[in-house]
C-alpha cells in the first residue's frame, strides 16, 4: 500500500504545475490500514496486567507497541478474521480497560520532489533524503566545488546546464587560466555540484542533496581532468577566505604536498568542512588530499550497500557513500546532469561512478548540518559520524564508521548525542604516551626495591617515539621517491632528512606503511617482534636497555589502544576476530619484555 501511494504522490506532484512553493514546509501524509489499530489503556498502575486481560477477554491480538508500553499502556492489535475493522473498534470502546482505540496510521515524509529522474537516484534513499529534507534543506550555507568548474553560467561557448537554472552561486575563479569565469569543460566538476545542489522539485532532471545551498565554483583542474597542487591549495585557500562552510575535493592522486596539507589545516581552522574522495585505487590506500589530518576521507559503495569494486580505503578513512558499481548495470551508478564533453554549450544526464560521487553526498550533508544548526566543523563531523549505518559493526578501514545516513546525523546533531570522530591527531598521541608511561611506572612498582630503575629521558623518548606523540609536529614534505649520490650530496642529505621527518611524524608501529604501504597494518609491526628482535641485540648495554624499554612500553600502550578503539583490520590475518586476541597477547608480551629491560641490572 505504502509503495502504491508513494507512485501515486510522485505521479500528482508531477502533473502539478509549478511545484511546491519554496516557503511551504513540507507536511506528513498519512495512510491508514485495514487490519491494525492502536489503543491507549485506562490510566493503571499496571499496564501489563491490564492487558493480560484484554487479552482473554477479546477475540483479536495485542500487544505493547514498545517497551514504552508497561509506562504509557499504548497498545497495537490486529483484527481478528472474518471480522470488520469498523465493528471491533466499537466493541473495544465499550470496553473498560481502554481509554482509546483507533486504525494504525502510517506517516512518512510528504517532501518527494517532483523531479522526473529522480526515482533513478537510488542513493538519495540510501542515504535518507526524504527524511532528511524535512529537517533541513542547506539554506545559507556556501559549498566550493575544487573540481573542473562548474556549468553555471552563460560565458561565451559555455552555457549553464538547464537543471541548475535557479541555483545559487557564490562567485568563484578559474585558477587553470587565471580569470574569474570557472566554467567546466570536461562535466565531472559540474556532475559532482549537481549532487550537492542540484535545483530540486522543478518538475525536470534530478535532485540534490542541499539544493539550498549556495555553490562556488572554483576551476583547478583542465579539461583533460589534470590539475597542479599550487592551483588546489590556491583554492582552498580562496574558499575559506570567502565565506565557504564546506569544500568538496573529488579529486587525489599524486604523493604528499606539504602546502596541500597546510591548506587542508588552514580551511578547517577557519571553520570549513573538508571533504574529500579516497582514490578509485581499489586497494587499501587512501589518496591524497583525503588522507591529509583534518579531511573527511570517503569511499564509495553500490546500491547494495557493499564497498564499490574500485574504492580506496585505508586507516585514514572516516565514511562511506553512495559512489556507485557500473558493474552491476548502467543504471547503477550515480545520476547526474552535467556537460557533454565534447560539446560544453549541451548538457546530457549521466550516470558516473568513483568515490568522486560519494563525496558530494557527505559534502551536501555537511551543509545540511550546517543549516541545521552545527557551528563548527568537529560538530558537523560527530554528527556525521555518529549518524552512519554501520551494520552493528564499529569502525573499520573500509566504510569507516559506515554508510552516510543524512536523517540519522540530523537527529544526532539535534539530539548531541554524537560520538568523536576517529582521527589520528596529536590528542591521540598524547594519550597512548601517557598511558604507556603508566604502564612503565607500575612495571617499576611491581619490581622489588633492589631491582628497580630509573625512568630516563632517553626511556621517555622512545616512549614518545613509539606512542606517536611526535604527530603534532607540521606534516613535512614528501621525500622523492629515490636519490642517489648522482644527484649531489645535497640532495641525498635532503632526502635523508626528510625521511627521518616523515617517520618521526607516525607511531612507530605504524612505519610499516613504508614497507607495505599506507592503509596496511602489518602483523609484524603491530606486535611484539620488533622490540623482542632489537633486545636481543641490546640488551649488553644498560642506556639502550632504556631505549629498549621505553619502545615496549610505548608498543604495549599502542596496541592496547588499537585493540580497544578496534583501529585498523590487520593485512594478512586469515580472519577479522583474530586482531583483537593478537593486538592484546603482543600488548602482554611487551609489557613483560618492557619489565625485563627495566630492571636494575649491573652488568660488567
Amino acid at each position: 500500500m505504502r509503495n502504491v501511494f508513494l507512485v501515486l504522490a510522485l505521479v500528482v506532484s508531477v502533473g502539478c504545475k509549478g511545484g511546491r512553493s519554496e516557503k511551504e514546509i513540507p507536511s506528513a501524509t498519512a495512510q491508514g490500514d485495514d487490519h491494525q489499530f492502536v489503543l491507549e489503556l485506562n490510566d493503571s498502575a499496571d499496564y501489563a496486567s491490564e492487558l493480560t486481560a484484554l487479552q482473554a477477554a477479546e477475540p483479536e491480538t495485542f500487544r505493547f507497541n514498545s517497551i514504552e508500553g508497561v509506562v504509557d499502556g499504548i497498545v497495537t492489535g490486529q483484527v481478528a478474521p472474518g471480522e470488520r475493522m469498523s465493528d471491533a473498534l466499537a466493541r473495544l470502546r465499550r470496553d473498560p480497560r481502554v481509554k482509546e482505540v483507533e486504525p494504525v496510521v502510517a506517516v512518512h515524509a510528504d517532501f518527494i520532489p517532483n523531479d522526473p529522474q529522480y526515482k533513478m537516484q537510488w542513493g538519495m534513499k540510501q542515504i535518507h533524503m526524504e527524511q532528511a529534507w524535512d529537517t533541513a534543506q542547506g539554506d545559507g550555507v556556501i559549498v566550493a566545488v575544487i573540481d573542473t568548474g562548474i556549468a553555471y553560467e552563460d560565458y561565451g561557448d559555455f552555457k549553464q546546464v538547464s537543471d541548475l537554472k535557479g541555483a545559487k552561486f557564490a562567485p568563484g575563479y578559474n585558477f587553470v587560466s587565471d580569470n574569474k569565469h570557472a566554467n567546466d569543460d570536461n562535466g565531472h566538476g559540474t556532475h559532482v555540484a549537481g549532487t550537492i545542489a542540484q535545483v530540486t522539485d522543478n518538475g525536470e532532471g534530478v535532485a540534490g542533496v542541499a539544493f539550498k545551498a549556495t555553490l562556488m565554483p572554483l576551476k583547478v583542474l583542465d579539461s583533460w581532468g589534470s590539475g597542479q597542487s599550487p592551483d588546489i591549495a590556491d583554492a582552498i585557500h580562496f574558499a575559506a577566505d570567502h565565506g565557504a562552510k564546506v569544500i568538496n575535493m573529488s579529486l587525489g592522486g599524486g604523493g604528499a604536498s606539504k602546502m596541500m596539507a597546510d591548506a587542508v589545516a588552514y580551511a578547517r581552522k577557519k571553520g570549513v568542512v573538508v571533504v574529500c574522495a579516497a582514490g578509485n585505487g581499489g586497494r587499501g590506500v587512501v589518496e591524497y588530499p583525503a588522507r591529509y589530518p583534518g579531511s573527511v576521507a570517503v569511499s564509495a559503495v553500490g546500491p547494495t550497500g557493499e564497498l564499490a569494486p574500485y574504492s580506496s580505503y585505508g586507516k585514514e578513512l572516516d565514511i562511506a557513500a553512495p559512489g556507485g558499481d557500473k558493474s552491476t548495470g548502467e543504471t547503477n551508478g550515480i545520476l547526474q546532469q552535467t556537460i557533454d564533453p565534447a560539446d560544453p554549450s549541451k548538457s546530457v544526464y549521466a550516470y558516473f561512478q568513483g568515490t568522486s560521487m560519494a563525496t558530494p553526498h557527505v559534502a551536501g550533508a555537511a551543509a545540511l548540518l550546517f543549516s541545521a544548526g552545527a557551528k563548527t566543523p568537529d560538530e558537523v563531523e560527530k554528527a556525521l559520524f555518529a549518524g552512519a549505518q554501520s551494520r552493528g559493526q564499529a569502525w573499520n578501514e573500509k566504510m569507516g564508521h559506515g554508510i552516510l545516513n543524512v536523517e540519522a546525523s540530523l537527529t544526532a546533531l539535534k539530539s548531541k548525542t554524537v560520538q568523536a570522530p576517529r582521527v589520528e591527531n596529536s590528542g591521540s598521541g598524547v594519550f597512548r604516551f601517557g598511558l604507556g608511561f603508566i604502564l612503565c611506572l607500575v612495571a617499576l612498582a611491581s619490581l622489588r626495591r633492589a631491582q628497580r630503575g630509573e625512568i630516563s629521558f632517553s626511556m621517555l623518548g622512545a616512549l614518545a617515539l613509539s606512542t606517536g606523540l611526535f604527530c603534532f609536529l607540521p606534516a613535512a614534505p614528501a621525500p622523492a621517491a629515490s636519490v642517489s649520490f648522482a644527484d649531489g650530496p645535497i640532495s641525498l642529505i635532503r632526502f635523508i632528512i626528510l625521511a627521518l621527518l616523515s617517520l618521526l611524524e607516525i607511531p612507530l608501529p605504524d612505519w610499516g606503511d613504508w614497507f607495505f604501504g599506507p592503509g596496511k597494518a602489518s602483523p609484524i609491526f603491530y606486535s611484539a617482534a620488533i622490540p623482542f628482535l632489537l633486545a636481543i641485540v641490546g640488551y649488553k648495554w644498560k642506556t639502550t636497555r632504556q631505549i629498549l624499554g621505553g619502545m615496549c612500553f610505548g608498543f604495549a600502550s599502542f596496541l592496547l589502544y588499537a585493540a580497544v578503539t578496534e583501529a585498523p583490520g590487520l593485512a594478512w590475518l586469515p580472519f577479522h576476530f583474530m586482531a583483537l586476541p593478537w593486538l592484546l597477547s603482543n600488548t602482554v608480551i611487551c609489557l613483560f619484555l618492557g619489565r625485563a629491560l627495566v630492571r636494575k641490572v649491573e652488568v660488567a
